[in-house]
């Protein structure tokens, strides 16, 4: 089989199209044909050794995917052969709260992730994906979607008329904004492009900031609510921008730290967010169950994640360059299955 795979050394230059032997299940364990993936910016950065630099290589890379189920080991119940799955990002977190073990058993790094034409995934991490989904579309929700499920749900206690605030048009942002309109709140989104703010309001936003033009974003949320703030933030910039993040937030509300696009920052007064017993909440996607859930709900009212561009297994660098320009609106796909 071939896989998409960093090996020798980090960098885009060594990514490479690999000739692996097919995997074989063992007690518990399951094999998928994978259909489709999707990437996350978690991708690139491990491609490039800034996310995990101790990583041993040769590693698949790959965080997001779905597969049809070809062959189980001993011992496999809660699936069958032929099922349409999606492995759970974290193989062995199914309920509860994260531990260190199951914190590190993360697809794409430490463990061969979901960029090649077969995997082996531990069985119980598997959840069934909605019918209507394309393989693309479905490939969209173990990280992106989940991670945006866990900050407004799991972890936000998300409820009819509250206000979230999103950040730009990547895949946890615009899955934000989707499931907030699915739980009937009222979403706030932001981009720097005022073409991606129009494609936003068509998507459900109710209002929208345009934070290249207007530095003081953070008090401007805050005035769309008549002063309050919004109850989330979906933080995925990170850098200076969490001070903005803070003023648009209100007083006992929840900032979801999910990323840091924008860079990592060292100087970041903790006085306000002591003082207005604001919350930062850091997430790292979520659970099995969590994500079963999410895709009950999903099915419920037939939402569809918005898949901005797909490429081949084959054209991996493309799309992670592709990835790393901006330039993308929703998620961008690899094509594994012909």
């Amino acid at each position: 089989m071939q896989a998409l795979t960093i090996d020798g050394a980090f960098g885009l230059e060594n990514l490479r199209l690999c000739e692996r032997p097919v995997p074989k299940p063992e007690r518990g364990q399951a094999v998928l044909r994978m259909l489709a993936g999707s990437l996350n910016y978690r991708d690139h950065l491990m491609v490039r050794g800034e996310y995990n630099p101790r990583q041993a290589l040769p590693l698949v890379i790959g965080s997001d995917g779905v597969g049809e189920i070809v062959e189980i080991g001993p011992g496999v119940q809660r699936v069958s052969m032929g099922q349409r799955v999606c492995p759970n990002f974290m193989q062995t977190w199914q309920s509860g709260e994260p531990t260190r073990e199951r914190l590190r058993s993360s697809l794409g790094g430490p463990i061969d992730g979901t960029l090649a034409e077969y995997m082996l995934v531990d069985a119980d991490s598997l959840v069934h994906v909605p019918e209507y989904l394309s393989d693309e579309e479905a490939a969209c929700l173990p990280c992106a979607g989940l991670t945006a499920w866990s900050a407004l749900v799991t972890y936000g206690n998300a409820s009819a008329g509250g206000t979230i605030l999103t950040q730009g048009t990547g895949g946890v942002s615009i899955f934000a904004l989707q499931l907030g309109k699915l739980l009937g709140m009222r979403v706030i989104a932001t981009s720097s492009s005022a073409d991606k703010l129009e494609r936003l309001r068509a998507l459900g936003a109710d209002d929208v900031i345009n934070y290249a033009e207007d530095r003081d974003w953070g008090n401007s949320a805050r005035k769309l609510t008549g002063g309050v703030g919004v109850d989330q933030v979906i933080e995925v910039a990170g850098g200076k921008g969490l001070v903005e993040s803070v003023r648009a937030t209100r007083p006992g509300g929840q900032i979801s730290v999910i990323g840091v696009l924008s860079g990592r920052v060292s100087d970041f007064n903790i006085t306000p967010v002591l003082m207005q017993n604001i919350r930062l909440q850091g997430i790292t996607v979520g659970h099995r169950d969590g994500f079963a859930a999410m895709n009950r709900a999903l099915a419920l009212h037939r939402t569809r994640p918005i898949v901005d561009r797909v490429f081949s297994l084959s054209e991996g660098r493309a799309a992670l360059e592709y990835l790393a320009s901006g330039a993308h609106f929703g998620k961008i796909c690899i094509r594994i299955a012909g």
